[in-house]
């Protein structure tokens, strides 16, 4: 019987993946990853990271500016990507793929030199690798208190790295073996440097373990299944099917994109909250607004009376009523001490009610509000249900324009639009130049 490691690595090491709305969700992916990452180098976690990898010479670009070795590079763009948590999130995967897989696969194709194409390919088999992966560790692994952003994410990022190494398939069924002894990340580090960390950590493992299966290394061939292997030590593994139409069969299309500067559990709530039956009342006459989520997020974002803008970033009681007042959540700067204590939002606030549904997906939240004059109005929204490709574009434009300035965000979009027949140099030094804060 074939080990999921070598599995895996018959998917990798096969032919690159021809699917048009595959393609087309990497690209945005990439565009989206990019401008993320180029927004939160200033941030504290960032800084840190960058410094330690210019220490470490090399040739992989670094949003901070300057180059650095592919795992150093690897890690601080990957902790960069996610030190604003505005990235990209796969309800299936239970994390965030993206901001694992893309570094480690930008890092590896600078230092060898590959095409763009090449790391297009890479990157939509590392990313449903990333997705796969996550959906067989399943619930439990999360619940268990591991952040399948650094876990399942790992696994990702082996497999574009090795593919962009130019592994075959034994060298990649090693990468992927030697990943599942070193895949790490923790929940206990929400609220800290640790979560972004994470995702900078397993962009460097996958690029540690696809060059050391190029060195020569080897791995047990049931290291992600067997009786003490990565899923049955790590609360996972339970969700044979998640394999089930790998390589014919896309799941990472299903990615969502975070439109608003907060949890995503929140966001379904938002997106509800952007129904013209809802926009057109009146918000000094609302009386009540009801918000039903499903019970798993009251954990994670159900914070009641925020005092600071990180607390704000996981309420649905203050950003019910900034969506309604006219704040705009997508922006970074509305989450603030000064937000959670205008009287007008505390007002609005205090008027919201989140109730529980089970039979509700965990992408889907409903809204109801109530005014003085017997008018009501509702509306549902689900993330994975509901999402507009027509709209995706244009909102991540809008997104990157507003973080980045319009003239570099366009920049940055032609430099992701043309890269499979540019050279990689181009798109790196259009990024670099997104960034430049002088």
């Amino acid at each position: 019987m074939t080990g999921l490691a070598a599995r895996l690595a018959g998917f990798a090491s096969g032919p690159a993946p021809r699917d048009p709305d595959l393609a087309r969700t990497v690209r945005l992916s990439l565009y989206d990853w990019a401008t993320v990452g180029l927004a939160g180098q200033g941030e504290p976690v960032a800084e840190a990271a960058f410094a330690l990898a210019r220490s470490e010479p090399g040739k992989a670009t670094l949003f901070g500016g300057g180059q650095a070795g592919a795992r150093a590079a690897a890690l601080a763009n990957g902790a960069a990507s996610h030190a604003l948590d505005y990235d990209d999130t796969h309800f299936l995967h239970i994390g965030h793929p993206s901001v694992a897989v893309i570094p480690a696969a930008l890092a590896v194709a600078e230092t060898r030199g590959t095409s763009g194409e090449a790391l297009l390919d890479a990157l939509a088999l590392g990313l449903e690798t990333a997705c796969r992966v996550g959906d067989w560790l399943g619930r439990g692994h999360y619940e268990a208190g591991f952040h399948q952003t650094g876990t399942s994410g790992a696994f990702g990022a082996a497999v574009a790295a090795g593919r962009l190494a130019g592994l075959d398939a034994g060298g990649l069924e090693a990468a992927i073996g030697l990943t599942a002894t070193r895949a790490a990340g923790l929940k206990s580090q929400f609220g800290t440097m640790g979560k972004p960390l994470n995702a900078g950590f397993a962009a460097e493992v996958g690029v540690t373990c696809a060059l050391l299966a190029e060195a020569g290394a080897r791995s047990a061939p049931e290291a992600m299944e067997g009786p003490q292997g990565f899923g049955p030590t790590h609360g996972g593994g339970a969700r044979k099917e998640a394999f089930d139409g790998l390589g014919e069969t896309w799941v990472f299309p299903q990615i969502s994109y975070k439109f608003h500067a907060c949890c995503h559990g929140l966001h379904a709530m938002l997106e509800a909250m952007r129904d013209p039956a809802i926009t057109t009342l009146d918000p000094e006459k609302i009386t009540k607004i009801e918000v039903t989520t499903h019970p798993r997020w009251l954990a994670v974002c159900n914070q009641p009376r925020p005092e600071t803008g990180l607390a704000a970033k996981f309420s649905y009681r203050l950003t019910a009523a900034m969506a309604l007042a006219g704040v705009d959540t997508a922006a970074l700067e509305s989450y603030s001490a000064e937000t959670c204590a205008r009287p007008d939002l505390v007002a609005l606030r205090d008027k919201v009610e989140v109730r529980t549904d089970e039979t509700l997906s965990d992408t889907a939240a409903r809204v109801r509000l109530l005014c003085e004059d017997g008018e009501s109005a509702e509306a549902g929204h689900d993330l994975v249900r509901d999402a507009d490709a027509a709209e995706t574009e244009p909102r991540l434009r809008r997104k990157a324009a507003a973080l980045l300035g319009t003239d570099r965000a366009e920049a940055l979009w032609d430099a992701v639009r043309s890269l499979s027949t540019s050279s990689l140099d181009t798109f790196t030094a259009r990024m670099a130049a997104a960034g430049d804060r002088s």
